[in-house]
């Protein structure tokens, strides 16, 4: 990592070019200068690397986060101007660029320490470590549903604050009165004894001599004037007016676009192509060849389509070749057998003597889940714009890490990382995928071979069988009830762990579990995907659940209530979404309700499913959500956060399955990849708790819950178990549960 100094310090004013720049650094030298020639216009002072004021008194916050359709350009901001106290009207979001300088530190020590206090004296020497942890591992990511919670809480809350302080000292020194008699209000700061009122932008250079603090006093709920209200989101009118750029907006001088075809099977190499088939062929510009794929690039996108298909293109063998979706599954059973007679399981959770409880207990549950390989279907296909030239690579794309992106990049032309330019855009659907600089990585290596600009774009076939998956999973379930039908031993084991780290735990009071997990390798590149592992064990695990409060003779919502005695946070979200949904009232017939829970990413999320099952289908008719997310900043945000999560995992529930047959995937578009149509989805009800935890997520939460409270739900009105995913392979007929 290299020698850093002991602590970060504050640096002072650097005036250049009408910028003028206050910055934080982290070693030796100013981190400032760099920053000045990144983000400050000519009229503007950056009072330090997350925001700048401008001659007009606007003030704009530096996001080191990518829009999404999350909301996180609209409530950073709101988190920020909050603890300046600025004038939210005059308040505009920039997009921190994909450079070294904004590493995002917040994100590690968010991961690391949460909200675990810091000496005073310490907090620079843990920022600076956690700045250089943040540069080498090129961390600008936009993920774990992390924006808020770290970013906005680590950072910009306290950029906003610290900054505040330095202009009210300044403004103490010019007008020479004591400091705890002015105000700070809408971007104004004024002394009522002495009738005196200037704007932020009146103070800013003398504030440049003034050290900002590390620590500064952060408001609390009381004092917030914009956080907890719901505001325009800062976004919307140019999605609306239809000025938004995402990455297929993109268009350049003289660009050529690119159609690529790789291998069906993940990691083989190209063997031979017939280029003679294009020769003279109107439009067609070059075919390049990579390691793995055939590109064309063409004069328009359809051109080079057409012509990638005219191509006779062959592809090496490989042992991959053979295996199929039930090798997958055998492989995982053969590893998760051969994990317990060895004896060399990987341990999550260890507690109490399950052995002991298992031979001493006659009322014993087993079950087997299976979840499979899914894919994030982004409505944007992937697709990168690049241009190589002069020592220099340009890159457009919707990226949930820029920095990321530009130092794979770097890698793989052999340049320095400096020399790569990442113009982030929107991203027409993130859930994880855009993670992966995979087609931005081809998308320099083709744009190498050429004087102009390329733009890549993936056929949604291409992006349907070679994205990186969420993995297919198997999990084995044992349980040990009393006479009273409580849990006494609780034992999981299934394949893998990734993150969250809380997702295989349960809120129950178990004295006795063990959960524990092993691993294996395949050719199916893994992703992150939407709440990662919980995705999955959010159906293991409040599945299981169900089975046992029927094993138990008691209502589901009751049995779980049983159980989270000693967890009254979980106790008071389960109760919310039970109370809303009218729980114990009666429905009509062929209506079934079920009910789950679960924490992720620091916010407990409640689910109560309401659905009619017509002539052998699912037809969802209510969700219920109830969330514990510590503070909401912005409430119409999270809830609309709430019902994106339950649709995506609803969708993924329903018909969600990448199957692979002869080493590849068989799905290749929406047709038989189907998602939730408008027509189907249902009326969601999202409900927020609020308590003095430490802010959760939203992004993802929402998305664990609601396949288990689909399932139980089926259960509830026709009696069959579901315990393989997605429901579409299932015939919903009374008493039986029969793949289809």
């Amino acid at each position: 990592m290299g020698k850093w100094s002991r602590r970060a310090f504050i640096s002072v004013g650097v005036l250049t070019g009408g910028a003028v720049v206050l910055g934080v650094a982290i070693r030796p030298g100013n981190r400032a200068k760099k920053v000045q020639g990144i983000i400050a216009g000519k009229d503007d002072t950056v009072l330090n690397v997350w925001v700048k004021i401008s001659k007009d008194n606007t003030v704009t916050v530096i996001v080191p986060h990518a829009e999404m359709g999350q909301g996180t350009h609209t409530a950073l901001p709101m988190m920020l101007a909050d603890e300046m106290d600025a004038d939210w009207s005059k308040v505009k979001m920039m997009e921190a660029p994909g450079q070294e300088i904004y590493a995002n530190y917040a994100l590690p020590k968010g991961f690391l320490l949460e909200d675990k206090k810091i000496p005073s004296f310490l907090t620079g020497t843990v920022d600076g470590t956690f700045i250089a942890i943040a540069k080498q591992m090129g961390l600008q990511m936009t993920g774990g549903s992390s924006s808020v919670r770290f970013t906005g809480m680590l950072a910009m809350r306290v950029a906003g604050a610290s900054v505040k302080a330095v202009l009210l000292q300044a403004a103490a020194d010019k007008w020479n009165v004591p400091l705890e008699e002015l105000e700070a209000k809408n971007s104004y700061i004024s002394h009522s004894k002495s009738n005196q009122s200037e704007p932020y932008i009146n103070f800013a250079e003398n504030a440049l001599e003034l050290s900002q603090p590390a620590n500064p006093h952060l408001k609390g709920p009381e004092e917030y004037t914009i956080m907890g209200t719901s505001p325009k989101r800062l976004d919307s009118p140019a999605k609306v007016n239809g000025a938004a750029s995402f990455g297929m907006d993109v268009s350049l001088p003289n660009m050529k676009y690119a159609a690529i075809r790789a291998s069906p099977v993940f990691g083989a190499k190209l063997k031979t192509v017939d280029e003679s088939v294009l020769n003279g062929m109107k439009g067609v510009q070059k075919i390049v060849k990579l390691e793995d794929a055939v590109v064309v690039i063409a004069d328009g996108y359809w051109l080079a389509k057409n012509a990638l298909d005219k191509l006779p293109i062959t592809f090496e063998e490989t042992p991959n070749d053979v295996i199929n979706q039930s090798d997958i599954y055998d492989d995982y059973l053969g590893k998760l057998e051969k994990a317990r007679q060895e004896g060399d399981e990987i341990k999550d959770i260890k507690k109490g003597n399950i052995n002991k409880v298992f031979s001493e207990t006659t009322g014993i549950l087993e079950a087997e889940y299976r979840v499979p390989y899914l894919a994030h279907a982004t409505m944007e296909p992937m697709n990168c714009t690049a241009f190589v030239h002069d020592g220099i690579c340009e890159v457009w794309a919707g990226s949930q890490n820029p920095l990321g992106y530009a130092i794979s990049i770097a890698e793989a032309l052999d340049i320095d990382q400096e020399n790569v330019k990442i113009y982030n855009q929107y991203l027409g659907g993130g859930f994880g995928r855009r993670f992966v600089p995979d087609v931005a990585v081809q998308a320099v290596l083709i744009a190498k071979e050429v004087d102009y600009p390329v733009k890549l774009i993936w056929s949604r076939e291409e992006d349907m069988r070679h994205d990186h998956y969420r993995e297919a999973n198997i999990s084995k379930f044992k349980a040990a009830l009393d006479e009273k039908g409580s849990i006494v031993g609780w034992e999981n084991q299934f394949m893998y762990k990734n993150e969250p780290e809380e997702a295989t735990h349960i809120p129950y009071g178990v004295d006795n579990q063990f959960i524990h997990y092993t691993k294996t390798e395949n050719h199916i590149p893994w992703g992150y995907w939407r709440s990662v592992d919980s995705s999955m064990h959010g159906f293991f695990t409040e599945s299981f659940m169900d089975e046992l409060a029927f094993e138990a003779h008691k209502d589901p919502y009751e049995y779980r209530r049983e159980h989270l005695a000693n967890a009254p946070r979980f106790l008071k979200v389960l109760d919310l979404a039970a109370e809303k949904a009218n729980w114990s009232s009666s429905l009509p017939e062929n209506w079934g309700r079920g009910i789950s829970i679960h924490k992720c990413f620091g916010t407990i999320v409640a689910q109560v499913v309401e659905l009619e099952i017509i002539e052998g289908k699912v037809k969802v008719h209510r969700v219920v959500c109830a969330a514990d997310p510590g503070y909401a900043f912005h409430p119409d945000g999270f809830k609309a956060q709430m019902e994106s999560g339950i649709v995506f995992g609803l969708t993924a529930a329903l018909y969600g399955e990448i199957r692979i047959e002869n080493g590849a995937v068989v799905q290749s578009n929406f047709h038989d990849y189907e998602m939730i149509r408008m027509n189907e989805c249902p009326k969601i009800e999202s409900y927020i708790i609020t308590s003095d935890n430490f802010p959760g997520g939203a992004g993802e939460p929402s998305t664990p819950g609601i396949a288990p409270a689909l399932t139980n739900a089926i259960f509830n009105v026709t009696g069959i178990r579901i315990r393989q995913l997605p429901v579409k392979n299932h015939k919903l007929v009374a008493n039986e549960n029969v793949l289809g």
